[in-house]
């Protein structure tokens, strides 16, 4: 316990460190400096394992290589298992101004070499002479800062061990990102939320929650159980009322049909294993909210180590699966008609964490529903960390040198050119299985899908290691219109299905 809490003073010891280094180091572009890059998802692994390719998601932070277009930043980046050069070269072709052998010779990869089911985090703390290199490759000369996905002791225990800051927030306010807490910060700033219980931890208080909503609302269809530190949608489960006794039996026909009615998001989480899990963390219980015109919204902040709250983004989440909660990608910017209000209400609630200590990058999600023309916005959660929406952002950013004005909803290039974009983690096909990096090299190539750094528009590509064993891929396509973006997709998926085709006639040959 003393070490742990020797580890904790430490920890804030650095972060208190950090504003002065941000405030000389990060706007001078010529300074030395090196960012240490752990794209860890420090997350339930059991609900991670359910989703094809996740140890590939490592690459998704790969977007930050482009810091390297800074001809004094160093860049180390560690990984579960290695990455291959073509996907690194991929990357820094498309850096400006710095020819791709400078930039290498500012890259340090690393790797665990390890695909076992733990966080990569914990992978490099069980290997004390992979932290001693981590070290070693950091010039005398340079400040160094820690570039992680979500911060929690074992990134906090790495930080301690490197002795270096992290861009995030301190493990000890993780609580402000659970599904109970996120809905009393949404109180406290008086923005809407569904109707529902916060703070619930077994199965009495889920029961209980659920009578006590159809009580509220009699006509109510749906409530979704969520647990507080799920992610993605695959901490929720949806329970329908159909066929419901009036409220004398309610209560004892809940208990008796819970098992069977709730529908689980995670792939083959059983009630067992998903009841297990909240009563660890704990969780809420809500309303399903209903609506024929209704859209997914998020807002992306950052709070500086200056204390500076900023509005980064909005998107228009795109949610699917059997339950509807599934992430699928985004579209970017969000909707003109709601973008600027969603984004007031994500800064007030920036603001707010702000005064709890939070630092880096969040997102608030919404769901929007129009009623009589007019939309009505409930924020879901906070999500104390990077996500999905983070890292194709940041490639729009870096590519073309741009910014979001959040009071317009429109972002801009370094040359006032409007550009939008549309991404998805979940571009996943039987037929890609056997498509190895070079092939989706050679074939968008070919194609002419790659990005365009002279027009500012085209294709680029994530998680390509995922594309061979798990037939996925991330892509994000970036256009002057939101036609475009999505005429790009669509030619995207056409293309890579002409596969079909060809693995058919080479069955046939063979």
């Amino acid at each position: 316990m003393q070490a742990c809490s020797d580890e904790i003073i430490e920890f804030k010891k650095l972060q208190q460190r950090f504003p002065d280094q941000f405030k000389s180091v990060f706007p001078d572009r010529m300074a030395a400096k090196t960012v240490v890059i752990i794209p860890s998802l420090s997350l339930d692994q059991e609900i991670l394992a359910k989703i094809d390719g996740i140890i590939h998601y490592e690459e998704r932070l790969l977007c930050l290589l482009m810091l390297l277009r800074m001809p004094n930043t160093h860049v180390i980046y560690v990984t579960s298992i290695p990455v291959h050069n073509i996907i690194m070269d991929y990357y820094l072709h498309l850096l400006p101004g710095i020819t791709g052998y400078h930039a290498r010779q500012r890259l340090k990869t690393l790797s665990c070499f390890d695909a076992s089911a733990k966080s990569l985090t914990q992978k490099i703390l069980e290997r004390p002479r992979l932290i001693e290199r981590i070290r070693k490759s950091i010039p005398p000369d340079h400040v160094a800062h820690i570039a992680c996905f979500n911060v929690t002791e074992a990134e906090r225990s790495l930080a301690v061990q490197l002795h270096m800051p992290i861009y995030g927030c301190d493990p000890d306010l993780n609580y402000l990102g659970t599904k109970s807490f996120s809905r009393k910060i949404f109180k406290e700033c008086n923005v809407g939320t569904p109707p529902g219980f916060e703070d619930c931890n077994n199965e009495e208080d889920i029961i209980e929650a659920l009578f006590k909503l159809k009580l509220m609302l009699p006509g109510l269809n749906r409530a979704v159980i969520k647990l507080n530190d799920g992610f993605s949608g695959d901490g929720n489960a949806v329970f329908s009322y159909e066929g419901s006794p009036g409220k004398e039996y309610l209560k004892l026909w809940i208990a008796e049909v819970l098992r069977q009615r709730l529908q689980m998001v995670a792939h083959d989480l059983v009630y067992e294993s998903y009841l297990k899990k909240f009563t660890e963390a704990g969780g809420i219980v809500e309303v399903f909210i209903e609506g024929e015109q209704k859209v997914f919204p998020s807002v992306q902040c950052r709070i500086t180590p200056l204390g500076e709250t900023e509005v980064i983004s909005t998107h228009d989440q795109v949610i699917g699966g059997e339950s509807g909660h599934v992430f699928l990608g985004a579209h970017f910017p969000a909707g003109k008609e709601y973008a600027v209000a969603i984004a007031e209400l994500g800064k007030k609630i920036a603001d707010k964490l702000k005064s709890y200590g939070v630092l880096g990058r969040f997102s608030i999600d919404f769901i929007s529903v129009k009623e009589n023309n007019e939309w009505k916005h409930y924020a879901l959660e906070i999500n104390l960390r990077k996500g999905g929406t983070t890292h194709p952002y940041l490639m729009l950013q870096y590519l073309t040198d741009g910014t979001y004005d959040a009071s317009k909803a429109i972002y801009l290039t370094a040359s006032a050119q409007t550009r939008y974009y549309f991404f998805s983690d979940n571009l996943q096909s039987e037929y890609y299985k056997g498509l190895t990096p070079h092939d989706l090299i050679e074939i968008t190539t070919a194609n002419d899908l790659l990005y365009d750094g002279s027009i500012q528009q085209g294709v680029m590509f994530h998680m390509i290691g995922a594309l061979s064993q798990y037939g996925k891929l991330g892509i994000l396509c970036i256009g002057a219109t939101p036609a475009i973006t999505m005429h790009l997709f669509n030619k995207t998926v056409e293309v890579l299905n002409k596969e079909k085709h060809n693995k058919r006639v080479c069955c046939t040959s063979s």
